[in-house]
Formats: C-alpha cells, structure tokens, sequence
C-alpha cells in the first residue's frame, strides 16, 4: 500500500485556507492513508480559551471532518488528521480516521504538552486499531511519543501502523522516539509534523518539520526537510510488521515477561 505524510504551515484560525492548502498539496501525488499534522487545520497556539472553543468542532459534523470525509469520497483514500474536538462540556486534541464511508475511528490524545493543558481534557483511553483493508491503523498524536506504553497498547492490539499526527517543537526528539517505538514493536511510523513559527502568546514556538515515515526496523524510509511544507509517499508491505521474530530463537512478543514488570510505582 502506500502511505502518505503532508507537512503543513498553517494559518492561526484561518480553517478553510488551511484545508485548500492541503488539498492542494494532497494533489501532488497518490496514496491509499495520509497522515496530516495535529491541528493541521486550525493552528496551534491558542492566547485564550474563548479562541480555543471557537475553533473546536463537533466529530463528526464538524467542517474539518467534513472536508476530510469529502476527500476520501472523492479519491478512495483514508486520512488521519488532528483537530481540536468540542466534547460536549469539554474540548479535546483529537485525531480521527476518516476513509471513504467517513469517520472511522477517533482519539483523544492522553497525554497533552506544555500549555495543552490549560485549554483540553486528555483522553482516557487508547487509540481504537483500525482495519482498512490494506492494514491495521492506530493513532497517537504528538507527545504521545515519548511514552512507550502508547505505542506498545496498539501494537499488542494488532497495529500495523502508528499515524502520528504532531505539532514538534523539540529539535529531533519526536522524529527519534519514534524509530524506536518502531523498532521495539516492529510497526511502520508516520509523523506529519508542521513547519513555521507561532507567537501569539508567550514563548514562540519553532516548529522541527521533518516529517517521516519509518520502517518495522527503524529505518528512516522517507523524510522531509525541517524547514517548507510538502509531502513524501512511500509503498509498504504492511506484512512485514507482523513478523515479530528477531532470529530463530526470540520473538519480541512471545517473549514478553509481564509478570516481571512494573508498570505502576
């Protein structure tokens, strides 16, 4: 199949220019799932929480999700993007899966960063694992990087692919973390990072770019640069991240010891 990544500079609060620009960039090339960045169509770096629920959408319903699913209508493919959802008294930093039928799966990002937590309700539970067809699908959004637990609930789960929808303002980090989360799961990664700088409020924020889509063994099959928006495809063979054998002797899921771990302190 092949996998797609868009590498976004968005416009703070200005949706439907956001969208015909991935729309434009999404018409460059061809893929069966695209993965778009966190907030890819709202921006990110919210000064009030009046700005924040004016820019949460209801999922499905809203128009970010709309445009999504009209899209895969239109071309058969599947995405997955990051939007801020209105939840009922809550307001969310959601990723959703939208395919030709529209809204497939949606999740609500656990773990939030720096001032996120000022303006979202983090999720309770971990991204559904979704069959395409073509492969198995499972969400994580952002900083959810840096915990290995995420990674590792979807991949017992059946994933074949982690989309990682993401707004990364650590210098490498991200990009890093997530060829060992590849690596030690043996999935196939895709970060949709943004490019640009924000600096609405407080301390500006640098965006690292370098978008990737990463191998079950960690390799780097395709990268963007850390600076302008584009896109990168690749073809996989979702089977290769099912084969968990290491050599004749390990598994790296059969020989999983839970009982000598210790998840809680």
């Amino acid at each position: 199949m092949r996998i797609g990544v868009v590498q976004t500079n968005p416009g703070f609060g200005e949706v439907d220019a956001n969208l015909r620009r991935v729309g434009e960039l999404l018409a460059s090339s061809r893929a069966d799932l695209w993965v778009l960045p966190e907030f890819c169509a709202s921006g990110y770096q919210f000064a009030s929480l009046e700005e924040v629920t004016a820019l949460a959408e209801p999922v499905p319903g809203g128009k970010t999700t709309a445009w999504l699913a009209e899209f895969a209508r239109a071309t058969g493919a599947y995405l997955v993007a990051g939007l801020p959802e209105r939840d009922g008294n809550c307001i969310r930093n959601t990723a959703v899966l939208v395919g030709p039928a529209g809204l497939v799966a949606r999740y609500r990002k656990v773990h939030l960063f720096g001032e996120e937590k000022r303006w979202f309700s983090p999720g309770e539970e971990p991204s559904p694992v979704s069959d395409i067809g073509l492969c198995r699908v499972g969400m994580m959004v952002c900083f959810d990087h840096l915990f290995p637990e995420a990674a590792r609930t979807l991949a017992l789960a059946g994933a074949d692919l982690l989309a990682h929808p993401a707004n990364l303002v650590l210098p490498g980090v991200g990009q890093l973390t997530m060829r060992v989360r590849a690596l030690e799961n043996r999935v196939f990664t895709a970060t949709a990072n943004r490019v640009g700088i924000e600096a609405r409020a407080g301390e500006p924020l640098r965006f690292t770019g370098e978008s990737q889509i990463v191998s079950p063994r960690g390799d780097v099959l395709s990268c963007l640069p850390k600076e302008g928006e584009g896109v990168l495809v690749e073809e996989i063979d979702p089977c290769a991240a099912r084969q968990k054998a290491i050599n004749r002797w390990n598994d790296l899921f059969a020989d999983r010891r839970p009982d000598c771990y210790r998840l809680s302190p």
